[in-house]
């Protein structure tokens, strides 16, 4: 599996490092099999941080050996399940099992507007999955742990002059 990770500078050996906000499955080094969606993000690292570049960090991981080695939580939809989860880590609440790797969708941008409807109380869990069924959602592999990190092979980057 080819995983990338959007940033303002190169990550060729990948550190967990504690967050200052609470993120859609909690701490870990974020990457996606999704080339844009990184490139979007490092884009937003770039601007916001004005220092670097916009710059995709490219890595090879073996999912069958590294899943079966290690504990894996994987959501394949956005489900109550995955709600759940990603509400309870974005306010900070959730305590429950903690895994190697977290697998699922991102709730990026254009399910952000939705997401906070739901936190506010606007909307049910209900009209939040069904406005979250038309929602194109990208997917997010999360290594949580130094053993997660170890299966990661960096071999580059993707140039700006590819964005």
């Amino acid at each position: 599996m080819i995983l990338y990770h959007g940033s303002n500078v190169v990550v060729s050996e990948p550190k967990l490092i504690l967050q200052n906000r609470f993120l859609d499955f909690g701490f870990g080094f974020y990457t996606t099999t999704n080339k844009n969606q990184a490139i979007g993000f490092a884009d937003k690292v770039y601007r916001r941080k004005k220092d670097g570049g916009r710059i995709v960090s490219v890595y090879e991981i073996d999912e069958r050996k590294a899943f079966a080695e290690c504990s894996v939580l994987r959501f394949d939809a956005a489900d109550e399940a995955w709600l759940d989860f990603v509400s309870d880590n974005r306010t900070g609440n959730y305590e429950g099992e903690t895994f190697d790797f977290i697998f699922g969708p991102v709730a990026n941008d254009d399910v952000y507007t939705t997401f906070t409807l739901y936190s506010a109380g606007a909307l049910t869990k209900e009209q939040t999955l069904e406005a979250l069924k038309i929602k194109k959602l990208y997917n997010q592999l999360v290594l949580t742990s130094e053993t997660a990190l170890g299966y990661l092979k960096f071999i580059g980057t993707v140039s700006e002059g590819d964005f």
